[in-house]
């Protein structure tokens, strides 16, 4: 499997980092934006202000509005764009080839998982899932950062892992695609609750215990989703839970501080907040957990702040009063 070029869909400051990932690693890259301006200033400039400041881009970048033909595909653009973006692609650009997923969330309406998405805009594409604990101005400033590549053939996703790696930039390989995907979604809804925490200064305590359960509930999700617990050992799961969870760099954490302080998501939204994955997520997970049988009373918390219907005083208030029983 022929692994030089690659072609990265989605101009943000995730897709960006992960261009320069990839150029870094000594992969030829495309990125692919929809903005004109965006594309030429990426082309003679070598930044992409609006996302990365000053971040100067490596000479292995090249920007287009259209995607070209490429060994690795590398889709970078929000959850719920990603069906959009996938159907934007001319379909023979993508059979038979890698497709590596990056988006941590489920698709409102279907309840989908990425690769999920995939299966149904390019079932010829070969899935692989790309998560863990990663902040985009620090992979594409070129400092240290491990995640999680998962892949259902292990001989093609320690290739492709190989391919991405560079001097600070570390894939490693794994197995669990459904483990990765899911973890990778909820840790996302967490954060919101973290942040709502910190926001309704509830203590570090709170915080720190909500991390704990929050981990078991995400591994009752992953299991009964056909997931492997064990994968929340690693990166995906509890290396990225606890990043997300505590950094105020973190979109969805910020989002969450703004719901403990008691604004509504129609504030945050009109007051010029960026993207939470985990906002669209919420409402997904607690549909599926309630499919499941799965007992997820964070999630359920979540929806309710989210959904107007509590704040996070009277959740986490409601988280205290349930029933003590053996910790699982």
């Amino acid at each position: 499997m022929l692994l030089e070029t690659v072609s990265v869909i989605g101009g943000g400051a995730w897709g960006t980092a992960l261009a320069q990932a990839a150029a870094m690693a000594g992969r030829s890259v495309s990125l692919v934006a929809r903005d004109a301006a965006q594309v030429n200033e990426i082309n003679t400039s070598h930044t992409n202000a609006r996302y990365l400041g000053s971040q100067e881009l490596h000479h292995n970048i090249t920007a287009s509005t259209e995607a070209g033909p490429a060994d690795i595909i590398i889709l970078a653009v929000p959850a719920q764009a990603s069906r959009a973006a996938l159907g934007a692609i001319p379909p023979d650009l993508l059979v038979g080839k890698p497709v590596i997923l990056s988006a941590k969330g489920l698709e409102t309406g279907t309840l989908d998982r990425q690769s999920e998405i995939l299966f149904d805009m390019a079932p010829e594409a070969i899935p692989f899932v790309l998560s863990g604990p990663s902040f985009a101005a620090d992979v594409a400033a070129g400092r240290p950062t491990a995640v999680t590549l998962a892949g259902d053939d292990a001989t093609q996703t320690s290739a492709l892992a190989l391919a991405l790696a560079g001097p600070s930039f570390r894939p490693y390989a794994a197995d669990d695609r459904i483990g990765v995907e899911v973890a990778g979604a909820l840790k996302n809804v967490y954060a919101l609750a973290c942040g709502a925490v910190e926001g309704a200064d509830l203590g570090a305590s709170a915080r720190s215990a909500l991390i704990a359960r929050a981990y078991a509930e995400m591994a009752r999700m992953v299991t009964a989703m056909g997931g492997s617990a064990t994968t929340l050992t690693g990166l995906a799961g509890l290396g990225d839970l606890t990043l997300t969870c505590t950094s105020v760099q973190s979109r969805n954490y910020q989002f969450g501080m703004a719901l403990g302080r008691g604004q509504t998501v129609e504030e945050i939204i009109a007051g010029g907040a960026k993207l939470a994955e985990g906002v669209a997520t919420t409402p997904v997970a607690d549909a599926l957990a309630k499919s499941l049988g799965v007992d997820a009373p964070l999630v359920h918390a979540v929806e309710a702040v989210l959904s107007g219907n509590a704040d996070i005083a009277t959740v986490v208030a409601g988280l205290m009063s349930r029933p003590l029983k053996r910790e699982d």
